[in-house]
């Protein structure tokens, strides 16, 4: 009795707390609902920046009073259920520290050319995707290209700040300490630098076993801008500018040199039936160089924006800086400017270096900087200097009057004004043609400080918000009718019994939504196939019970008694199946990232809610019925709805081997279409590159777009429709691992587009070139290695996790032997069955979801297969005897029921995951019905038989 009223008190107090945090979403909601009401236009379509624009304006005004509290928007949005950038829009982030230049600073000898070349092949090693610490991949690289020398040299032996190098060892441990530290103070300097920027609800973390930060951004809407604020590493220098009759005829002197081999080039090439006016026709002119001085202002070089990757590389070039003065580098503007011929051009200046190639000042001096406006209007950045910089500041624009000064950020010039007069405050100003924007970021990260290290893009994702709105709706839509189904099948195939379990089952909603909320977690779109795969699942252990019930009545027992020995019974089937699928949970979050570890954290979350609601919720209301109405007339069934697989005479441990033959052909045939295809279509997070959404005005062809893509892209690529035939998904490799290439690429696949959209009619294509990419993703090569060991690490731990836990649990290694073999053949049936499905058309990416599709696999096969084993063992435990192909017959056969009944539940909504949860989800939901149906099978025809194989054999082993 004592039970039964805590029971009932928890339900009540948890269900009354539900719904109290669930309010704080309601509100959310009403608010973004009229913030899209005042950005509505007359057509219907809102603008998302004005939509932002009136969220941040209402930010910390009161929008609500609950139970006497008055809440502002920003309280109320710290309280409601955080959705993910695909359901919402924004951008994520993941950026690694560059720990070469932190390794340059602890040495006391950075020149040497083997301590050079040992920190290059580190950060090749490193990029390739290696968990060894930089630290350790710098010493084992220095070592192999110095066998015999002594790298405490370079670091020299005296104790620097807190470091001592008396050792190898301790070398490593220094260099691992400070890119450890840099990592958090880059963290508490981007932080901060997008509070200064407005950004709301960012969310930062360090990934654990890596020098990384991910960064997410719901609502932004200029993600290029967030990337310069969030990578530029706030190096503010000031240094003398060269003039250019200074270098003027060096430059002469490289134009000849450069005029000699391209003539020596052209020459060699020339054909031999040429005559020597036809070759003087066809020799160079002027070389870059040369074209570059014609353009020349005063004190100036101006190129072309395409010009400067040439540039670069013809100054660099070993025969180029021979020939170039060693005081002068070479650094370019931050903008292009508008030549007097209304062309484009990116100005270069000389930059005079000091002997120790130091600036004149450096930027952390700065003691405040903010954003203004100078007296024509246009927008400045004034910054204030502590004593010390001021003092040098003075002498500095003192010996400089009449020369220019060019202050740069991150070696790039900003501006590069002519001192006039001697600046005695240290306060000043810095000109460079902002905009406002502009002007506030650079005064945010001078503010906030330079960066520690520079910062690699090394993964991002951004989803348009109108993609991610159709994507919430598609989620919504999907749960919905996924918990309509469930419901209607209870109700119609237990009766009264299934209008208590649904009443669980709404409950184990409510109560795992409001969880989610108060944990702050953040729901994404496979989130959401968590909840709908959930909904499926969790009504598993109430089919155990009533299955158990149902035999119990079969025994003519009362039903109060039915109900104790249906519970009794069961509770160690439903311990034994959840605790195995929650293992598989745990492994998944543990080694994911991002949206799949929200599908983990709802996995095990929906286990530990759905045993309360299943278990105790069901059996209070049960009680209570029977206590209040005197044994009421409670059913399990209708009379005019058979019991399915009731009798059920089929010899599963004969036909065994049929089974397995069949599994084998099945797998072969599989194996045939890969090779056939050359592998599984990875997506970007596995394989690297970079992925677009792209939405035509019109319908269009993936095989012909494909076609014309491929001419103009030598690397891999891939087109296929994604979830209408005006959508496409294009995926390519090229320059996958540029940081600084981001732009240029999505430059180059909108040329191509709109090249090929004007193509005629008759080629299948639009028309029209009306297009727009809706959401872009890119994952580096270091990340996709990362991710493709992650994959691997996580199958192979869930199932040796699982076999040793049917192994202690059953306390036979048959048990456990036959469990794993199960679960192979499981995870190498869907692989076969996506290889087999792409002969039919049906092509799905393999990428990080499709792990979770995978490991949730292994987690519900392995449910299936101890609802088996567990009735096995009660028949060996009531007989006493040893395991028989009767026994075991028995037990699939009685258990056949719950089997099925489990799978087509779990099936209708993994249904509507499929045609209601749009193209992000269908390779996910494809995955999960094939798992399904090969976990079903292989639990009644491969994990159970086997045991008739092994269990016997190994027991007659140890005897």
């Amino acid at each position: 009795m004592k039970s039964k009223k805590i029971v009932f008190f928890l339900a009540i107090v948890t269900t009354l707390l539900s719904l109290y945090y669930l309010s704080f979403t309601f509100i959310d909601y009403r608010v973004q609902w009229q913030a899209e009401k005042q950005a509505m236009d007359e057509q219907g379509r809102v603008d998302f920046d004005k939509s932002q624009a009136y969220l941040m304006k209402i930010w910390k005004k009161p929008v609500c009073n609950l139970l006497g509290t008055v809440y502002t928007y920003e309280e109320v949005k710290e309280r409601s259920l955080k959705l993910g950038l695909d359901l919402q829009g924004g951008m994520q982030v993941t950026m690694e520290v560059m720990p070469v230049e932190l390794v340059k600073r602890l040495a006391a000898y950075p020149t040497d050319p083997l301590f050079l070349e040992a920190l290059q092949c580190a950060q090749y090693q490193r990029e390739k995707g290696t968990t060894t610490s930089f630290g350790k991949l710098f010493v084992a690289a220095y070592k192999k290209l110095a066998p015999n020398g002594n790298l405490k040299d370079i670091f020299a032996t005296a104790q620097v700040g807190p470091y001592i190098f008396s050792s190898e060892d301790d070398i490593i441990k220094a260099i691992d300490q400070i890119v450890s530290k840099a990592l958090d103070r880059s963290l508490a300097i981007v932080g901060a630098r997008l509070d200064r920027f407005g950004a709301t609800q960012t969310t930062m973390q360090k990934l654990p076993g890596s020098e990384r930060i991910q960064i997410e951004l719901p609502g932004v809407t200029h993600p290029e801008r967030v990337k310069k604020l969030l990578q530029g590493v706030a190096q503010l220098r000031f240094w003398t500018v060269e003039e250019a009759d200074a270098y003027g005829p060096i430059l002469e002197a490289v134009n000849n040199f450069l005029l000699d081999k391209e003539k020596e080039t052209i020459l060699l090439t020339f054909p031999k039936a040429l005559t020597e006016e036809e070759k003087n026709q066809r020799l160079p002119k002027a070389s870059i160089i040369k074209r570059i001085c014609k353009d020349t202002f005063p004190y100036r070089l101006a190129y072309a924006p395409e010009e400067m990757d040439q540039i670069d590389a013809i100054l660099h070039s070993k025969p180029v800086k021979a020939l170039l003065p060693k005081n002068i580098t070479w650094m370019w503007d931050k903008k292009a400017i508008t030549l007097g011929d209304g062309t484009k051009a990116v100005v270069l200046y000389a930059i005079q270096l000091s002997r120790e190639n130091q600036p004149l000042l450096e930027g952390d001096i700065i003691t405040d900087a903010t954003q203004s406006f100078a007296e024509n209007g246009k927008p400045v950045v004034m910054i204030q200097m502590n004593q010390k910089g001021a003092r040098i500041w003075k002498r500095i624009t003192a010996n400089h009057i009449g020369k220019r000064i060019a202050i740069t950020l991150d070696d790039r010039v900003y501006t590069a004004p002519v001192v006039n007069q001697e600046i005695p405050n240290g306060a000043s100003q810095i000109i460079g043609d902002f905009t406002l924007e502009e002007a506030k970021d650079l005064a945010s990260v001078l503010q906030t400080g330079a960066l520690p290290a520079p910062l690699k893009v090394v993964e991002e994702a951004i989803m348009g918000p109108s993609l991610s709105k159709v994507a919430q709706n598609q989620g919504l839509m999907a749960t919905a009718v996924g918990l309509g189904l469930v419901l209607l099948f209870m109700l119609i195939y237990y009766a009264k019994g299934g209008i208590i379990a649904n009443v669980a089952l709404l409950l184990n909603l409510l109560f795992m939504v409001a969880i989610l909320a108060q944990l702050e977690a953040t729901l994404t779109l496979p989130g959401i196939a968590g909840l709908v795969l959930t909904i499926g699942m969790s009504i598993d252990a109430n089919v155990l019970i009533f299955e158990r019930i149902r035999e119990e009545l079969e025994q003519k027992v009362s039903i109060k008694e039915a109900i104790q020995r249906g519970y009794t019974k069961s509770y160690g089937s439903i311990i034994d199946a959840n605790v195995t699928t929650f293992l598989a949970g745990a492994i998944l979050y543990y080694l994911g990232q991002g949206p799949v570890r929200g599908f983990a954290l709802i996995l095990m979350l929906g286990i530990i809610t759905s045993i309360f609601t299943s278990i105790f919720i069901t059996r209070l209301i049960f009680s209570f019925f029977i206590d209040t109405y005197s044994i009421p007339n409670l059913t399990f069934s209708y009379p005019t709805i058979p019991r399915l697989f009731k009798n059920v005479q089929i010899d599963f441990i004969k036909n065994r081997y049929r089974f397995y033959l069949f599994s084998l052909l099945f797998i072969a045939i599989g194996g045939c279409c890969f090779y056939h295809y050359k592998g599984l279509t990875l997506g970007v997070d596995f394989a690297g590159g970079r992925s677009y959404t792209v939405h035509f005005c019109k319908p269009i062809d993936a095989s012909l777009l494909k076609e014309g893509l491929s001419h103009r892209y030598k690397e891999s690529l891939e087109v296929r429709t994604y979830g209408a035939n005006n959508v496409m998904q294009i995926t390519t490799s090229y320059l996958h691992d540029e940081d600084a290439s981001d732009k240029k690429v999505r430059d180059k696949l909108v040329a191509a587009l709109k090249d090929l959209t004007q193509l005629e009619e008759n080629n299948n294509l639009s028309t029209g070139n009306d297009f727009h990419i809706t959401s872009s993703t890119r994952v580096g090569a270091t990340v996709a290695h990362d991710v493709q060991k992650s994959a691997q690490k996580a199958i192979l731990l869930a199932i040796l996790g699982i076999f040793f836990y049917i192994r202690i649990r059953f306390r036979r290694p048959g048990f456990g032997l036959a469990a794993v073999v199960a679960l192979v053949h499981d995870v190498l049936a869907v692989i076969a069955g996506f290889c087999i499905a792409r002969g039919f058309g049906l092509n799905y990416e393999v990428n990080e979801v499709f792990l979770a599709a995978m490991l949730t696999v292994i987690g519900y096969s392995i449910n299936d297969t101890v609802v088996i084993y567990d009735r096995i063992r009660e028949k060996l435990a009531n007989k006493a005897m040893d395991m028989s192909p009767h026994i075991i017959n028995d037990a699939i056969r009685e258990t056949l029921s719950r089997t099925v009944i489990t799978s087509f539940t779990t099936l209708l909504a993994i249904a509507v995951l499929f045609f209601f949860g749009g193209a992000a989800l269908q390779g996910f939901s494809f995955a999960l019905t094939l798992g399904v149906l090969f976990g079903t099978y292989s639990s009644i025809c491969i994990a159970a038989p086997l045991l008739a194989n092994f269990g016997r054999k190994l027991s007659a082993t140890k005897q």
